[in-house]
């Protein structure tokens, strides 16, 4: 936000991340305020590579170009967070939800509370040991909310003080995690794909009931986040863009569409989304705004919790499941190992996964799309990377690529049903769940 406001060239943000304290370090960010891309990453590699001794650095020549940022500064990022509330007379009459919020000991502590106050909620109460802001994350093994047990604290307090929301962002605060409560009292926390899902689903009802919707709208997923979205897309005469991993990516489609068409929102399934294009990273404080401004829409217009919407959506797109295999395999040797599975797939894919024709195949190495069953191929408009999809008759899709920053290979599943009720919620879950596994042995992955 800092870069764009002001018109820097770019910027570097110091953070703990949502990883083991031992991988705190720092992202860069080029002119538009989103992560470095090609060529810039290289460059910065290549002077990097050019210091051979720490007198080389340059540093404290001119004291008087650095300022110091103070609370003014907050405000306007809060200001244009707040310009994102669509639903303020909800907000009005459910002010008083009881909100349950951890920062896991990072810097989302003061603007989170800070944000949810600006939009009208006055019961927020935050979960108080991991309010101490500490790189070491004394509480938790992992500051990611993707894991219960990360959460388990502030799940602790809401059930304790009947808190209608649970949220948490990690220690820099630009992932979110969002926790509801179901029929039976229990704190079911949602995965980013259905954090996506809702965000992306609240804010495009209320832009097509607000009468902002005219055809020149458009919202960005990852191409292993929910198909679901483009489902939710679609249903609104949406254009939604789908690109790599990387929230990097989502900042690049929003610098292209710059001036010709206005961007919504967008994320990924690793618990990151952005409403709006004030900033060109996934942001927890925003996030954390809107989720809470939903729940109260959907329990002032509808009479339903969050988590009921969410299944009421399931009855109407159909019940998308996901799943996350990832294999590691260390050292040089792995590193091999992983290449050969990736060139095995690509000489021999599956024809058939548990019995479905694999109808499409999408190679971003290539960046062709092939038709099976036509022998067709298309050109995939995108940015190159190691990554194949496939994509069944009966709507699976599996997609894999090897991890960017870990020895691992990773596997997305995504399969898919019709849900005839709320009431068939759990058993549908259920089946869909050992279709995932099932599959994972039909492709020999266990």
């Amino acid at each position: 936000f800092a870069i764009r406001e002001l018109k820097c060239h770019s910027g570097v943000v110091i953070t703990a991340s949502h990883n083991p304290k031992e991988y705190n370090g720092y992202k860069a960010y080029w002119t538009d305020g989103a992560q470095v891309t090609a060529p810039h990453d290289r460059n910065i590699i290549e002077e990097v590579g050019r210091i051979t001794d720490v007198g080389m650095i340059r540093t404290g020549l001119h004291p008087e170009n650095i300022v110091v940022l103070g609370e003014d500064f907050d405000e306007k990022y809060l200001d244009r967070i707040h310009e994102l509330s669509l639903s303020p007379e909800s907000v009005k009459r459910r002010h008083d939800m009881k909100i349950v919020y951890t920062p896991l000991h990072g810097a989302g502590v003061r603007l989170v509370p800070a944000s949810l106050r600006r939009f009208g909620f006055t019961n927020v109460t935050l979960v108080p040991e991991q309010s101490v802001v500490d790189g070491n994350f004394p509480t938790v093994e992992s500051p990611n909310p993707e894991e219960r047990k990360t959460m388990s604290k502030a799940i602790e307090l809401a059930a304790r003080e009947g808190a209608d929301l649970v949220l948490a962002t990690d220690p820099d605060s630009d992932r979110i995690g969002v926790a509801l409560r179901n029929k039976q009292g229990e704190y079911v926390l949602l995965n980013g794909n259905q954090t996506l899902v809702l965000l992306m689903s609240y804010q495009l009802t209320r832009w097509a009931e607000l009468g902002l919707l005219d055809g020149r709208q458009y919202v960005v997923k990852t191409i292993v986040t929910s198909q679901m979205a483009n489902a939710v897309a679609d249903r609104f005469g949406v254009k939604c863009y789908d690109c790599l991993t990387g929230f990097k990516y989502i900042a690049k489609i929003i610098r292209e569409n710059e001036g010709r068409t206005k961007y919504i929102g967008g994320g990924e399934e690793s618990f990151g989304y952005l409403a709006g294009d004030y900033v060109r990273d996934k942001d927890g404080v925003s996030a954390c705004s809107l989720a809470a401004e939903a729940a109260a829409w959907a329990m002032d217009t509808m009479g339903l919790t969050l988590y009921e919407w969410l299944q009421e959506l399931y009855v109407q797109y159909g019940l998308y499941r996901e799943g996350l295999l990832p294999i590691v395999r260390k050292g040089k040797e792995g590193a091999e190992q992983i290449q050969r599975m990736m060139a095995d797939f690509r000489a021999t894919p599956p024809a058939a996964i548990l019995g479905s024709p694999v109808v499409r195949i999408n190679d971003f190495q290539t960046l062709e799309t092939l038709d099976t069953r036509s022998g067709a191929r298309t050109p995939i408009e995108q940015d190159r990377s190691n990554v194949l999809q496939w994509f069944t008759e009966d709507g699976t899709t599996v997609s894999v690529r090897p991890s960017g920053t870990e020895p691992k290979i990773k596997f997305y599943f995504g399969v898919k049903a019709p849900l005839a009720s709320a009431a068939e919620y759990e058993r549908t879950v259920a089946g869909l769940d050992a279709k995932i596994e099932a599959i994972k042995k039909d492709l020999k992955l266990e």
